[in-house]
Order: C-alpha cells, then structure tokens, then sequence
C-alpha cells in the first residue's frame, strides 16, 4: 500500500484522465492570467472557452466533466470529512490551503480544490454508486483528513440533502464576507466573461449573497454542530486564531500546525467601486438576511461590514 508522509500531497504520477486535464487546466489558466486583462477582453468569451477547453479540458463545474476519480495508488477511500460549502468569492480558496497545510491532512495532487461535484446533478437521479464514485476522490492514508471546498454548493437548493447522503459525518466550513464587497467582486467576473444575459448573471451575483437563507437551507439537513462558519474578514485581521479554531472544529491538533505556514491573505486587486444608490439599494436588501445570520452566528461581527448595515453604513445609520 502507497503511503504518504505527513502533509505530503499525493503525485498523481500514474494518474491518467481527470487528473491530468485538471492539472492541463491550471497551467492554461495560470498562462492566460499571465496575459493583460485588455488583451485576454479582446477575444471573445465563447471562443476564448473553446480554447481552453482544447487545450485543457474541461473545467469540474462545466457540463461534460469526467466525474471519475484518478487512481487512488492502494489508499483507501471514503467520504470526505470535511467540505467547504460557500459561499463563493470569500476566500474559501485561500482557507482551504491553510487548512491542508496541517500535517493532519491529506491533500491529493489531481484533484481541484473545488470539485463540483454535486453541481452536476440538479437534473439527474444521485445514485448509492454515484456516492461511492464521489467517495474515490479522497483517498488517505490512516488517521489522515481529507476533504474540498466547493464554493458554489451552499447557493445550489439541490446540494444540502445530496451532502447528508454522500458524507453524512462530515463537517462543513462555511466563509461569508460583507455581500456588498462579494457583489462589487462578482461585478468585476461579470464584466471579464461578457455573459449574454446580464441581468440573470447580476441576479445571480445577488442571490448568493443571501448567507442566512443557504445557511438555513444547510441546517435543514445538517446538525449545527458540525457546521463552522468563518467571516472573511475576521480571517484577514486574525488568521492564527482562526485557523486554531478551524483545526480544533476539525479535530486537528493545533500543536502539530508548522509555525511557518503562511497565513498572510491573499493580494487581490480592489473591486470596481459602484454607485452609492446601488451601495444603498443592496444595504436594503440584505439588512433582514444579515440580522438572520448575526442571531444564528452569534461570532458574527458586524462592524466589519461597513456596507452591509455594520458601524457607520448605511443600515445601522437608519436605526436597523
């Protein structure tokens, strides 16, 4: 039986299929993100895809991805023991690696962090095989975690119960930032993809903003107790202390996490800024969602949400 030292990712040196186009991809994408806004704007969305697709494959969120799992290399397999359910555009990317940095983890090279897999099935019948095909994309060596973070699952109504079947002990990481930053970032997707309907795509980036309705979707199917949610923002200003509190909701011996793992946020570029009628209008429309999610996240601080209601915005300044 392959074994792993700890923290060791798995190589996917016999990898074949999934494995390989996965990897394919990321290096395209690097290579595109390499190339100046301007120019990667001046092709097409549509064909610029169609490149990508060529060259690399399909991304694990577009239709036709192969949902087969690589080689396992004799590990054995089961449910993932932790996911990372949402929500989009939060940093769960980021979190995720600081969590799978911890010697207790088991990360496996072939496989993307957001897997998407039971995106796929909100038209079709989930199967027990496909559950057990799912559980083959996480493969590790004993007393090893292993989990992903998909962050499209929470905004997905069809996810929670197929979550439950598939991974019913697992624990669910759920990140949440100020949903009129998250907006002003979806904004900016928007506007780089050319998307043909924008008024579904804008619909869209609103939707998922809506934090306490997926969290309550999620409850509907999953103890409380074994969902953690983190605020971004608390994240940036404390990463240690976060990341602490994630290791022990995991049950990852904080003592063991190497001193040396970087927990510096990521450097993204500032949100475009947006017309201060919009700031309002969406301060109106979250201001009853984010006083659901404050009384079921009691840790929830909402002074760090200026343009959601929190100190000195719009919200709280009209007495909400």
């Amino acid at each position: 039986m392959a074994e792993l030292r700890a923290g060791q990712r798995l190589t996917g040196d016999r990898a074949e299929g999934p494995a390989r186009r996965v990897a394919g991809s990321e290096t395209v994408a690097r290579w595109l993100g390499r190339v100046p806004v301007r120019f990667r704007r001046a092709v097409p969305f549509g064909p610029r895809g169609d490149l990508r697709r060529r060259l690399a494959g399909r991304h694990p969120w577009e239709l036709g991805y192969d949902l087969e799992a690589p080689p396992t290399d004799g590990l054995p397999v089961g449910p993932p023991d932790f996911i990372g359910v949402g929500a989009s555009l939060c940093g769960g990317g980021w979190w995720y690696g600081l969590v799978a940095a911890h010697p207790g983890v088991a990360d496996r090279a072939g496989r993307p962090v957001g897997l998407h897999y039971f995106s796929h099935f909100c038209t079709r019948a989930f199967t027990t095989e496909d559950g057990t095909r799912y559980h083959r994309w996480f493969p590790r060596p004993p007393g090893q975690l292993t989990g992903e973070w998909t962050a499209g699952y929470s905004a997905e109504p069809w996810v929670a119960p197929l979550l439950a079947e598939a991974a019913p002990e697992a624990r669910l990481l759920y990140m949440v930032r100020d949903p009129v930053e998250r907006f002003r970032l979806g904004l900016d997707r928007i506007a780089e993809s050319r998307v043909p309907n924008v008024g579904a795509a804008v619909a869209d980036v609103v939707d998922r903003g809506f934090y306490a309705v997926q969290l309550r979707r999620l409850l509907e199917f999953v103890p409380r107790e074994r969902i953690l949610v983190l605020q971004l923002e608390q994240c940036w200003r404390d990463p240690a202390g976060q990341l602490a509190a994630t290791d022990r909701f995991l049950g990852l011996d904080t003592d063991r996490r190497p001193p040396s793992v970087a927990t510096a946020p990521p450097r993204l570029p500032p949100a475009a800024p947006i017309d201060p009628s919009v700031t309002e209008r969406l301060t109106d429309l979250y201001a009853t969602d984010v006083v659901d999610l404050a009384a079921l996240v009691p840790s929830l601080d909402l002074d760090l949400w200026p343009t959601a209601g929190g100190s000195g915005g719009p919200g709280r300044a009209r007495g909400r």
